[in-house]
């Protein structure tokens, strides 16, 4: 089977659903992110510190090509609490990109995060893609210890990848999941998922 990108897609979890980013979710979004730079302060991009900044930011994302957004919708309110999508890795074969995901901070460390990896690492794989690659910000240790918790195994790093808004270069920890890893990761992070829920919440 040849992989290709992702067509758009709704992908419902246990506690989140992911579904097409658009700009009917700027308003969720800002106020998810709002007056809080602490949930920016690794992004590559500008903080959007107004609504109108963060439908710029949602326009710039959808007007990138090979890429598919999505939204990441808390199932108990039905509210955008973040964004995350898909990317294309130009140059290797059968190889997609999970990134851009940021999520309000009250649901950092609780089961948002691994609901939604769950989900795209299960699309990806079903539609025949044989590697994940995940990016982060050399400095960014919380991202780089999520990524470790779902099975993700650093690569290496990229070294000046790309400019931050300050005009500093970011140096990014490249990380992969196969798609032969993945059966043991993902039993394990189904346990906790049903451990967390079991306990009433999404719990840390």
């Amino acid at each position: 089977m040849t992989a290709k990108m992702p067509a758009p897609v709704v992908l419902d979890g246990r506690v989140v659903r992911l579904e097409p980013l658009t700009l009917g979710h700027v308003p969720d979004l800002y106020a998810a992110g709002r007056d809080d730079e602490e949930v920016w302060r690794f992004s590559p991009r500008i903080f959007p510190a107004s609504e109108e900044g963060m439908r710029r930011h949602v326009a710039g994302l959808l007007a990138r090509p090979l890429t598919l957004q999505f939204a990441v919708i808390l199932k108990a309110t039905g509210r955008a609490i973040g964004s995350t999508a898909y990317w294309d890795v130009g140059g290797f074969d059968e190889s997609v990109e999970v990134g851009s995901t940021w999520y309000a901070r009250a649901h950092w460390r609780t089961g948002v995060n691994t609901d939604c990896k769950i989900m795209l690492l299960d699309h990806a794989f079903a539609l025949g893609f044989t590697r994940v690659v995940l990016r982060t910000d050399i400095r960014n240790l919380r991202s780089q210890a999520a990524i470790e918790r779902i099975g993700g195994v650093r690569e290496g790093v990229l070294r000046r990848q790309l400019r931050r808004p300050d005009g500093t270069w970011r140096d990014s920890p490249l990380y992969s999941i196969l798609d032969d890893e993945w059966p043991a990761h993902r039993a394990r992070l189904d346990g906790r998922m049903e451990a967390l829920l079991s306990r009433g919440g999404t719990g840390s």
